[in-house]
């Protein structure tokens, strides 16, 4: 039999296997009443349970403040940046008046304005500078009536 196994080893995996193996199981149905069962409080329990929902109550409070906080921070991050750009642009702003404000007080610019409105040059004395430094800066001053001469333009 070992020769005929060796010549052919296929005719020994090629047999029929039964459908199931070992004893079947049945399972019958049984109803089950348990409407008259009663549950006993277990203390023990109950103050773990407790004790659980107190740590996991108190673990997400601490979550949400570090996520809120979290939030916090790239909110202010985005406002500061916001009004750091405002900044600049105000800056920038700031500078280009400064500049329109230097080119329209310029002496040449009001000078050949005043020309085109024929208007004629001061004569010497009729300038009187309000920002110039008094020589005796420790005297008062007494106010003085100037004689104002009104020239019609044709």
């Amino acid at each position: 039999m070992a020769a005929a196994a060796a010549v052919n080893p296929g005719t020994i995996g090629s047999r029929r296997k039964p459908c199931w193996v070992g004893t079947p199981e049945i399972y019958f149905p049984k109803a089950i009443d348990n409407s008259r069962l009663v549950k006993v409080e277990d203390p023990k329990r109950s103050r773990e349970m407790r004790q659980f929902g107190i740590a996991l109550s108190c673990l997400f409070l601490l979550v949400m403040t570090y996520t809120w906080q979290h939030f916090k921070a790239i909110e202010y991050g985005y406002k500061v940046e916001s009004l750091r750009s405002q900044r600049d642009g105000l800056l920038e702003m700031n500078r280009a008046l400064r500049l329109e404000e230097a080119s329209l007080r310029s002496p040449d610019r009001i000078d050949k304005l005043a020309r085109e409105y024929g208007m004629q040059p001061p004569r010497a004395g009729q300038v009187i500078r309000m920002d110039s430094v008094l020589p005796d800066g420790g005297t008062p001053v007494i106010a003085s009536v100037a004689t104002v001469s009104v020239i019609s333009v044709p």
